[in-house]
């Protein structure tokens, strides 16, 4: 019995530290194994071109891996190492998806923020959109996860560290709070990392964690994410994608690539900063295509509820296309291809990362690349849409 016992806990063990969701052949996901293999073709085109060094594309439907396939390499200088299907990427700003926004959903659910909060309740001095009139309009949580809060896209990483020295997570608080609004919230859009930095102080002040401590109790942890982490070590570390060469012919290997999440905000950004693999990541697409609810451990991350207010764009600005948190129709949309529903929300990374999710037809894309790699000349736009289109044209019921 004893014995009995002890092969039970290990087995549990075992199973916990390698949770992925279950794998099946594509047609017990109602998909066609022999359309799928186009998108094979299309990625391994694109590495001929030099567009990519290398992929790892994984489909979720229904609750289960349908198909996962890594291609050509994972790092092509110094020397070259092949892709993995476990190779962890830099999810870039797909991280303001799949970790910023869960967050600070998670807190509305309890009760602790509003949509409609000005964010000068959580920053104080954060500035408005002032008009020649001299009249202010305030910005608030809803502007900035839909990025219709008018801040500019970016800050000049060397200026803010010159004036507040790095890294320096206050200073650059403090310099988005004062920084030039380009229009009034809610009459345009623009993508703005500023948006999800301001996030993450919020996030921060509210919950009295860090962002980073906050995500892994509240999402990774719940969902036996186990190579999801920002600023990786160990194992996690060991796995990861290079990106970019740097000026001393150093790579980037995990360390954030985003210059304000590596320098400003030393690895623990809003805007950027997980860094995931593509089991891990069919977990949460898995979940949030259950309405929050994980489908290997029945653990919740968000309510149903929360779950349709994240994928649905706000009335305010439904000509902009952007949800609190995702993208279903803003020109930034072009992974989720021609083929997917209307309803399909995603988000994209700098990098090359992209995950789109389409609840009509209960089914995930996770398209992982590290185009910036080693020069930052790829490109994967194309390559997004083309990719999807093949998926989607591989469902047959």
């Amino acid at each position: 019995m004893k014995k009995l016992l002890i092969t039970v806990t290990l087995c549990a063990f075992a199973m916990q530290a390698t949770a992925q969701l279950q794998r099946v052949e594509p047609h017990y996901a109602g998909m066609n194994a022999e359309k799928l293999k186009n998108a094979d073709s299309i990625i391994l085109e694109s590495i001929e071109r030099n567009e990519i060094p290398g992929a790892v594309l994984a489909v979720v439907r229904n609750g289960k891996m349908a198909y996962i396939k890594a291609y050509g390499n994972r790092q092509v200088y110094p020397d070259t190492l092949p892709m993995t299907e476990s190779t962890v990427f830099d999810m870039a700003s797909v991280s303001k998806s799949m970790s910023t926004a869960i967050c600070a959903m998670i807190l509305l659910e309890r009760g602790k923020i509003r949509l409609n909060d000005n964010v000068s309740l959580y920053i104080p001095g954060y500035k408005g959109w002032e008009n020649d009139r001299g009249r202010q309009t305030d910005i608030k949580i809803i502007d900035i996860m839909t990025h219709t809060s008018g801040l500019p896209p970016y800050a000049e990483v060397d200026s803010v560290k010159a004036k507040y020295g790095a890294p320096n997570r206050n200073g650059l608080v403090e310099y988005i709070a004062s920084c030039k609004r380009d229009f009034a919230p809610k009459t345009d859009f623009q993508y703005s990392c500023l948006n999800f930095i301001t996030l993450q102080r919020i996030i921060e002040k509210v919950s009295g964690q860090d962002l980073d401590l906050f995500a892994k109790k509240n999402i990774f942890d719940v969902l036996d994410m186990k190579h999801t982490s920002y600023n990786p070590a160990g194992e996690t570390l060991a796995l990861c994608a290079p990106t970019e060469k740097q000026k001393n012919g150093s790579l980037l290997a995990g360390k954030v690539h985003d210059p304000l999440a590596r320098i400003m905000n030393d690895g623990i950004s809003g805007n950027a900063g997980v860094f995931s693999n593509a089991d891990d990541i069919a977990i949460l697409a898995a979940a949030l295509l259950n309405n929050g609810k994980s489908v290997l451990n029945s653990k919740r991350i968000l309510s149903p509820s929360t779950v349709k207010l994240m994928r649905t764009v706000p009335e305010s600005v439904k000509k902009f296309g952007r949800t609190p948190g995702w993208d279903i129709y803003s020109p930034y949309a072009s992974n989720n291809g021609d083929l997917f529903g209307l309803n399909t929300f995603g988000h994209t990374g700098y990098t090359g990362t992209s995950l789109i999710i389409d609840p009509d037809t209960n089914t995930a894309v996770i398209l992982l690349t590290n185009r910036v790699h080693p020069e930052d000349k790829g490109s994967v736009v194309r390559l997004r849409a083309l990719v999807a289109n093949a998926v989607a044209g591989a469902i047959e019921e």
